[in-house]
């Protein structure tokens, strides 16, 4: 199992001057930002600057990719400070590693370079208003015409999709394919080349997950060009997504563990601080109870999401262990949140303090990404391939 202490030291630093950025940069305006919903300009580019948009990216166009253990613990240190920014590299990443992995020599020149620094950012486009989890249902084409693809259809609750220039859109291009994951593409869209015919039509109001924008895109015989393909082969999407989105859900899951942590950081302070009938109320009986089974499933949910990391780095197929991560994660973060709420009193139920947040930003994470219901149909279905019983 692997642990901060048993990352090499270059990612033990890493994680260390994430946690450091957090702690200096992030905590002390948070609260203000979050409130107010407004983009935080400045974290972002001081994230740019440590390299955590070029986490995933491996020579020649990054500094080298990091383990995925590591990028979980990265991801967690973010998310304890404001998990909008760990939002707002979650995608990114995810797009980065399909270009890795799938991307034509030439579709890595483009890109690569320019999203390990931060200059080129990169979203996902999955979900259409009316299908939710179900990819396969998507009423997106993109239509042969010449030597370019013209695309109709719509996405929604796209996180970064105002501030990206490059968009990961998965839609049919072949809308009578039977089996009909068989007809799905990823077309790589950069915003410079498509024009009016993209438009990202509003903001989503949200519960959580304040000053990153998620939005909803319109394509209206939007144009691409022929190789925007990923991978130049047409009818490789859904596979190619499924892949990617094994990252997707490890990132979720850590943001959980992130959200999870600061609620138990700040529960276990204000327990020590906060008196009742002459002591510490984490003396009486039923805050301690409280702490303790918070400490304990959040350290079950971190060594369940590290496992999960470590299978896909082996390059195992990972979508039941990342879909068990995500789900006992995102469970965890919502459960740990609450009791954070319940210890700290009435108090926490104050916007002064940041409490109100973790209990706000956490059910984000049991909905995003695959709803947890979905998860639970992966892990069976894989539960049940994996250990076939011969008739």
């Amino acid at each position: 199992m692997t642990n901060l202490e048993d990352l090499p030291e270059e990612e033990r630093e890493i994680v260390a001057l994430v946690r450091r950025f957090v702690d200096k940069d992030v905590k002390p305006t948070v609260q203000e930002l979050e409130h107010a919903n407004t983009y935080p300009e400045q974290q972002i580019e001081k994230m740019k600057k440590l390299g955590v948009y070029g986490l995933a990216i491996d020579e020649p166009w990054g500094d080298g990719k990091v383990s995925t253990a590591c990028y979980v613990l990265v991801t967690e240190e973010l998310a304890r400070g404001w998990m909008s920014l760990a939002g707002a590299m979650g995608g990114h990443t995810v797009v980065a590693k399909l270009l890795q992995d799938y991307g034509t020599a030439g579709q890595k020149e483009k890109y690569l370079k320019r999203m390990a620094t931060g200059e080129l950012r990169a979203t996902m486009a999955l979900t259409e208003p009316g299908g939710g989890s179900d990819l396969q249902n998507m009423r997106t084409t993109a239509r042969p015409d010449g030597s370019s693809y013209r695309v109709n259809g719509s996405k929604t609750w796209i996180s970064n999709a105002r501030r990206s220039g490059l968009i990961a859109l998965l839609c049919k291009t072949d809308p009578d394919a039977s089996p009909a994951h068989k007809g799905v593409s990823i077309l790589l869209v950069d915003k410079e080349e498509v024009g009016d015919r993209l438009t990202i039509s509003r903001d989503l109001p949200k519960l959580g997950y304040k000053g990153v924008e998620s939005c909803e895109l319109v394509f209206e015989d939007m144009v691409v060009p022929g190789d925007a393909v990923l991978g130049g082969v047409e009818g490789q999407g859904f596979a190619q997504m499924m892949r990617g989105l094994e990252v997707g859900r490890l990132q979720v899951a850590a943001r959980a563990l992130g959200v999870a942590r600061a609620a138990l950081e700040d529960a276990l302070a204000y327990a020590q601080e906060r008196e009742s009938f002459g002591v510490p109320i984490w003396q009486h009986q039923s805050i301690g109870h409280y702490l303790a089974n918070m400490a304990t499933k959040l350290t079950a949910a971190r060594q369940l999401t590290l496992h999960a990391a470590q299978v896909y780095d082996s390059g195992r197929r990972a979508d039941m262990e990342a879909g068990m991560a995500k789900l006992f994660a995102s469970e965890v973060g919502m459960e740990i949140a609450l009791d954070a709420i319940r210890i700290h009193g009435g108090m926490g139920y104050s916007t002064e303090f940041d409490v109100e947040r973790y209990f706000r930003d956490a059910p984000l994470m049991i909905v995003g990404e695959g709803t947890n219901e979905i998860q639970r149909n992966v892990i069976a279905k894989q539960l049940v391939q994996r250990n076939s019983v011969a008739p």
